[in-house]
């Protein structure tokens, strides 16, 4: 699994992810406030390769929303909050 992600202005990322001969692509918002909430001091980029490798542990690249901000995890994943946390402080 390889991960290309880019700044598309202000607070909107793309995260290309890559698996084998196939690749999805996605649009997230991560805010500063969703960063001091989620993994305070990370990069948005960090924070999001540690939101997408938890992702794909409970679902395949394809069954991740194309455009979403990134506390919509939260609403379908609740234990999101607290292992992101532990997730991207170990990484």
């Amino acid at each position: 699994m390889k991960f290309d992600i880019s700044n598309l202005g202000g607070s909107k990322y793309r995260i290309t992810v890559h698996e084998g001969n196939s690749s999805t692509e996605h649009e997230v918002t991560v805010t500063e406030a969703d960063i001091q909430r989620y993994a305070p001091g990370a990069t948005p980029e960090h924070l999001l390769e540690a939101s997408f490798e938890f992702l794909l542990e409970r679902e395949p690249k394809e069954s991740i929303l194309s455009s979403f901000a990134l506390p919509v995890i939260e609403r379908y994943f609740p234990e999101y909050p607290r292992q992101i946390r532990t997730a991207v402080r170990t990484s």
